[in-house]
């Protein structure tokens, strides 16, 4: 036994939470109770372990304890029937030809599957997210609530739909047959790029990101890379969230203001993971196709990588935007395109890319466009038109430093008299 601070036990839990759980799903099937019996494992480890210490294989301890607690609600839940009827009516469907699963997977495995699960494309997007964070993040339905925003019932029901539908449709705990893997894998890279981009730039709310969600996004990506080391996707999208979370520590003011790359201290940058990020684009562009995630990497990584901001390799920022915008239908890149123009070849270049995007709804509609236009708009000289951009975005912005940002920046245009 190792003893420890109640203080010092959240992280474990939050690491061997989705390991019993996946175990649980694993033997006994029924997602909804096994977490049930998860969370009264939890409990009694909170209420012992400060006093008795950790157990020397705390991930066992715990299993032991969900499952006699699931077997417990079982009997409890279908006191009316036979054992025998009440396991099979409980157990998910899984591959009966597969050797025994405590002797064949491991911790990671389980976890691995249980991504997976959560991320079944049978799920709406929203639950796809919330139950990835709920079951695989270890993150409360609370801390879910507050980082989306969300009321935390409507998580609640949420994530009881989600589970429901997961029983109905009799989803089960396996990783995908392999003709299937690939767009699998897809889903759940798309929802931890979705997880991570919320946590480093959050679309609402006081703060200009959540650093606890892009947190859990890197971990779970890790897991995921770990895994599945040869998918260049996946190391791609590793690349991208280190490069990316690395700038964060200068990203802010001291009022939590934004403060825009070409302003950045970049000593404040974070070295080892800007390090770590290069070696893995490496890896993720060994030459052949490539994927969206490590194209976004390999523009992280010539940011990441150039000594000063003016020293910036522009042009193949804009040639990489430029393959990256053919392989994805998304006016963001195309946006960033126009700023990449713009910084090879003059605003008024950038300027006319941008007016190229005025019927995009979806981009119009976004601050992004606007601020980008009034950025460009002042620096060509433009002081008034620049000032009215600056308004539109702000207007359209949902962040409060942004917001506030953005307001400022039109303010140091109004002309002095």
């Amino acid at each position: 036994m190792v003893r420890v601070k109640r203080s010092g036990f959240e992280d474990l839990w939050r690491e061997l939470a989705p390991q019993v759980l996946g175990a649980l799903v694993r033997r006994y099937g029924n997602f909804d109770t096994a977490e049930d019996a998860v969370q009264e494992a939890l409990l009694a480890a909170a209420e012992q372990w400060p006093a008795r210490g950790v157990p020397d294989d705390p991930r066992a301890w715990l299993i032991t304890v969900a499952a006699r607690r699931m077997t417990d609600l079982l009997r409890r839940d279908q006191a009316r029937r036979r054992r025998e009827e009440r396991v099979s009516e409980w157990v998910l469907p899984r591959d009966r030809t597969a050797p025994p699963a405590d002797q064949t997977q491991t911790a990671s495995d389980d976890t691995l599957v249980l991504l997976f699960l959560c991320c079944h494309p049978a799920l709406p997007m929203p639950s796809q997210i919330t139950l990835t964070l709920r079951a695989v993040g270890g993150l409360s339905t609370a801390e879910i609530a507050r980082a989306f925003l969300v009321p935390e019932d409507t998580l609640t029901r949420r994530i009881s739909r989600a589970k429901r539908r997961i029983r109905e449709d009799g989803l089960t705990f396996r990783l995908p047959p392999s003709e299937e893997l690939r767009g699998r894998v897809a889903a759940v890279a798309h929802v931890l790029y979705l997880v991570f981009n919320e946590g480093y730039a959050a679309t609402s709310g006081p703060h200009l990101y959540r650093a606890e969600l892009s947190a859990e996004a890197v971990r779970l990506t890790r897991l995921l890379h770990r895994l599945l080391p040869q998918d260049g996707e996946v190391t791609g999208l590793l690349a991208l969230m280190l490069l990316t979370d690395a700038r964060r520590p200068a990203r802010t003011g001291p009022g939590g203001e934004p403060v825009p790359m070409a302003e950045q201290g970049r000593s404040l940058w974070d070295q080892e993971k800007i390090a770590e990020g290069l070696v893995l684009v490496e890896e993720a562009l060994p030459g052949g196709d490539v994927g969206p995630y490590q194209l976004q990497a390999a523009i992280a990584a010539l940011h990441d990588g150039a000594p000063c901001f003016e020293e910036t390799d522009w042009p193949q920022i804009r040639a990489l935007y430029e393959v990256l915008a053919e392989l994805s239908d998304n006016p963001v890149v195309r946006l960033n395109h126009a700023v990449a123009v713009a910084m090879v070849d003059g605003p008024e270049a950038g300027l006319a890319r941008l007016a190229e995007l005025n019927g995009e709804r979806r981009l119009t509609g976004d601050h992004r466009f606007h601020a980008a236009r009034a950025h460009l708009l002042e620096h060509a000289g433009d002081r008034e038109s620049a000032r009215e951009g600056y308004l539109a975005a702000a207007r359209l912005a949902t962040s409060l430093p942004h917001q506030r940002y953005l307001y400022a920046r039109a303010q140091a245009l109004v002309p002095h008299r």
